[in-house]
């Protein structure tokens, strides 16, 4: 594996133990202090924006990937039609090929998907804290302007903002469940293949 997907799997690993430790089950005060400072810390700020530009020149390697493994599909069609058919290490060759570039795709896909996953995880489980505080506030301020009927509303409305914010939250739970569960499908079949090939994963070939 090259050095840029070597980083990009780096990545990809970062990028997994964070939105574990967002998702994490930790206590409201600390929750809120956590994510106050992810959001309001210039340092974490800088760090966003060099990410932002890493994350660009991970689209221009899932865009290349994605090229060289149609490429290389047809060239295998080809083969598979052509006279090249009886030639083994040909045909074992092109296997190779295809399968680097089509690990080089879900690599640099699944990065890709996964920071999208993690901006909104980010962001949904900000604006829970700060539908939580106000509601606080609502419910707590006894001497605010209003009549029981309009607070019942607005505290109303409030939770219905939060069950909403929750419900989206499990829903990237889920939809992160099912990424994990299909590149362990992938892990899966690229090990049999390596198995059943004598490949190795790391050969120097690799794309």
């Amino acid at each position: 594996m090259t050095i840029y997907y070597s980083l990009t799997f780096l990545l990809l690993a970062a990028e997994m133990a964070t939105f574990c430790f967002l998702v994490m089950p930790l206590p409201y005060a600390i929750r809120k202090r956590m994510f106050h400072f992810l959001s309001e810390s210039p340092i974490i700020a800088k760090l966003a924006y060099a990410l932002k530009i890493s994350f660009i020149f991970v689209g221009i390697l899932f865009f290349d990937a994605l090229q060289r493994m149609f490429r290389i599909t047809a060239e295998s069609e080809m083969a598979k039609s052509g006279q090249n058919m009886g030639d083994i290490r040909t045909e074992t060759n092109l296997a190779a090929r295809k399968f680097y570039a089509q690990r080089n795709t879900y690599l640099t896909g699944f990065t890709l998907f996964l920071s999208l996953v993690l901006t909104r995880t980010f962001y949904i489980t900000l604006d829970l804290i700060h539908v939580q505080e106000e509601y606080a506030k609502l419910k707590g301020n006894g001497s605010a302007k209003g009549s029981d009927g309009d607070k019942d509303k607005i505290i109303a409305s409030k939770d219905k903002e939060i069950a909403e914010l929750k419900k989206k939250t499990r829903d990237f739970d889920t939809l992160k469940n099912q990424a994990a569960s299909q590149a362990a499908e992938y892990n899966r079949l690229a090990d049999r293949y390596n198995k059943l090939t004598g490949e190795k994963p790391a050969d120097k070939k690799a794309d």
